[in-house]
């Protein structure tokens, strides 16, 4: 199971599009919580210092085109790349990952500046919109390892504060379940074309506009002062 909804990649995405989308309204109905709606998280203990330049982060958690599409919303945030985070770039391609045997992970990578938003404070957004860390090798409708929710350090400090603000969510019980992020190393690959701004570019699309527009919503109504339109 997965997203797969772009017509310009044919019909064999089409078909898969209209199964994924009657798959994310039968969750919808079972579930009773639209996606978005986890709620707010407290804010990280454990935070980084601002800075000087632009910093990155990788994040994992269902499919990219809601993470891209959340976290371009965001004030501080200069650039959102969906790809493939875990596995090796010969085998970073949509078909290949969608196969689960290549050990990626459908990721973003998120340029920042430090001095506007923190590294903590994307990772609160990640917890509190976009990704239900309680769900292993899952989000929603989007089944299997290239979905799990990973965070994926690009150094030290970025591992310490994750580390940190999962333990500290876990020690809260903000969750009813265990979470069950994981946090990896591996490098990130680019994603093709055709999914690079995918929710700007097709705000219509049924996938979107009942798994990912919510989240946005929920950004904007859980950070109001982070939220740019």
């Amino acid at each position: 199971m997965g997203e797969r909804a772009s017509s310009s990649i044919g019909s064999w995405v089409a078909g898969s599009a209209a199964i994924c989308v009657a798959a994310a309204l039968l969750f919808a109905a079972s579930s009773g919580t639209p996606a978005g709606a986890m709620g707010l998280v407290p804010p990280p203990k454990v935070d980084g210092p601002g800075g000087k330049g632009l910093h990155t982060a990788v994040l994992a958690g269902g499919c990219f085109w809601g993470l891209e599409g959340v976290f371009e919303h965001v004030k501080g945030v200069r650039d959102v790349v969906s790809g493939y985070a875990g596995g090796t770039r010969v085998d970073a391609s949509y078909e290949k990952v969608g196969s689960e045997t290549t050990g990626h992970a459908e990721a973003v990578r998120i340029s920042y500046d430090p001095s506007q938003v923190s590294y903590g404070t994307l990772l609160r957004i990640y917890f509190s919109v976009t990704t239900d860390p309680t769900e292993l090798n899952r989000q929603g409708p989007d089944v299997g390892p290239s979905y799990r929710s990973a965070i994926f350090p690009q150094d030290t400090e970025q591992a310490k504060i994750a580390r940190a603000y999962i333990a500290q969510l876990g020690t809260a019980k903000v969750y009813e379940r265990p979470i069950v992020t994981r946090i990896e190393q591996g490098s990130f690959f680019p994603a093709e074309d055709y999914h690079q701004d995918f929710m700007r570019r097709n705000p219509g699309n049924r996938y979107i506009t009942i798994n990912d527009a919510p989240k946005v919503a929920a950004l904007k109504r859980l950070f109001p002062n982070l939220y740019r339109g």
